[in-house]
């Protein structure tokens, strides 16, 4: 089992920035990739942006446009997410989900995705 925990969320200014940050805990897992994404009020979960740790690819929505961005303490097992120029349609419960590596497919898509984060609150208010 291994749990996921993200913290940073809060209130901000459009314009203005947030750092999330993951952490996955657990007895002995692989770290395969991790990933964020997002669900607004009303809507359906969509892909924000994941790391892929065995050679750092990034893969990002194109609304992410070089606002957002993605690194990693390995040893920590721990993912940031970067958020510059928060507009209001930013606004949404932000998901880490961690992978194992045990499934194929494409890491922009939830069901590769083993486990998942409670979510933390993110409200960008013009």
């Amino acid at each position: 089992q291994v749990h996921v925990v993200e913290s940073g969320g809060g209130v901000v200014q459009a314009g203005g920035s947030l750092k999330l940050s993951c952490t996955a805990s657990g007895r002995s897992f692989s770290n395969y990739a991790m990933g964020w994404f997002r669900q607004a009020p009303g809507k359906g979960r969509e892909f924000v942006i994941a790391l892929r740790f065995e050679d750092d690819t990034i893969y990002s929505a194109d609304f992410v446009r070089g606002r957002f961005t993605i690194s990693r303490e390995n040893a920590q097992n721990t993912v940031h997410l970067q958020m510059n120029s928060l507009k209001p349609e930013d606004t949404a419960v932000y998901f880490c989900a961690h992978s194992l590596g045990w499934r194929l497919g494409d890491l922009r898509e939830s069901p590769i995705y083993d486990y998942w984060g409670q979510g933390t609150q993110v409200t960008v208010f013009s």
